[in-house]
């Protein structure tokens, strides 16, 4: 999903703690994303077409890992 952060919001992603860009990204709909739109600290978006190009989606380290499950 695409989102940018609410006006006079800063947003940082988990686990880099970098400051979501004002522009918006992609970013994976995890319970963190979710929960910041909820709250209305993030806003989804349509990102524009020169965004789109330059951002791209969300890398596979930026993705919870699935937990291991037990085998029977």
């Amino acid at each position: 999903m695409f989102v940018k952060p609410a006006q006079g919001r800063s947003v940082r992603w988990p686990g880099t703690l970098r400051l979501l860009d004002a522009a918006g990204a992609n970013v994976p709909e995890t319970a963190f994303w979710l929960r910041a739109v909820s709250r209305g600290d993030v806003l989804v978006a349509s990102p524009s077409t020169s965004t789109a190009q330059a951002q791209p989606q969300a890398s596979v380290s930026e993705k919870l890992p699935e937990p291991e499950g037990k085998s029977a």
